[in-house]
């Protein structure tokens, strides 16, 4: 599909969020699968040069959600933009179509497409980091965490991730107190699918994760508690997880990045440390 601004203009308020930064390259709705569903937008420098890529995965409780909302792309894209990153958004099959597992398959098939085909965006495949929030944070993490999950779809882990404010990274937990019934929509009703389709059971034998950053609610006791647990996890299984509980809502994590404050600024220190040049010998 050749490059376009008009998705951006048509789908987003000025008012509330920046127009893409000059000289910003919009690809939009390319198919990384068969199915309606599976398609992403790249947004990328014009003149990128083995450019890191910030892929970022909408949330929406497992059934519903869209790339093209402004709260996906807009600020991240502003502030990322011009340091030079190029910024992709994803789409996925949902509820009632696809389950959980295969929300995540999909996300591991979007991430294999931009690993190959990165280099021709002017992108580095080492060099791609993956940004959830909520079910987005969810299905990044189950990708991360089930290996066979990624490899079946031809997906290499990422240089690292961020996963904001998802409360179902141990979905057995979840399922087994009180919970919401849009989570027996999406889990169902038997611990063997809960296992499945949990991030924390998955990682069990997992060996050396990427670094992960967890930003998450500090009004929301069950997204610290969760993701505390997962982070342990991942360093338990050797990589490098930090849970960061923020004063802000669910909905002000996601839209606060790109705009500066704690949410922006721990991201940026995140990948400074995640993409810094080993130490120099002796």
């Amino acid at each position: 599909m050749s490059p376009d601004t008009g998705g951006w203009l048509r789908r987003r308020d000025s008012a509330e969020f920046p127009s893409p930064p000059p000289g910003t390259v919009i690809e939009a709705d390319l198919a990384y699968g068969r199915w309606p569903a599976q398609r992403l937008d790249v947004y990328r420098p014009a003149k990128a040069q083995r450019a890191p890529l910030l892929v970022v995965v909408h949330g929406g409780a497992w059934v519903t959600g869209d790339k093209q909302q402004p709260q996906v792309v807009g600020h991240k894209l502003a502030h990322w933009g011009p340091k030079g990153w190029i910024v992709v958004a994803l789409n996925y099959r949902r509820l009632p179509w696809a389950g959980p597992r295969e929300q995540a398959a999909d996300v591991a098939r979007a991430l294999a497409f931009v690993q190959r085909e990165c280099g021709g965006w002017g992108g580095d495949p080492a060099r791609i980091v993956v940004l959830g929030h909520s079910t987005g944070a969810h299905l990044a993490a189950l990708v991360l965490a089930d290996t066979a999950l990624a490899a079946a779809a031809g997906c290499k882990p990422p240089a690292a991730a961020v996963l904001v404010d998802s409360a179902a990274l141990d979905v057995v937990e979840v399922m087994q107190g009180a919970h919401l019934p849009l989570h027996d929509r999406a889990f169902g009703d038997t611990r063997e699918g809960w296992e499945a389709a949990s991030p924390w059971h998955r990682a069990a034998t997992l060996a050396a994760p990427p670094p992960v950053l967890l930003p998450c609610s500090s009004l929301r006791e069950d997204s610290v508690r969760q993701s505390e647990r997962f982070a342990a996890r991942l360093v338990e299984r050797g990589g490098r997880a930090r849970a960061l509980p923020l004063p802000l809502t669910h909905a002000e994590l996601n839209e606060r990045l790109g705009q500066g404050g704690q949410p922006t600024e721990a991201v940026d220190a995140f990948l400074a440390e995640v993409f810094a040049p080993p130490p120099a010998a002796g």
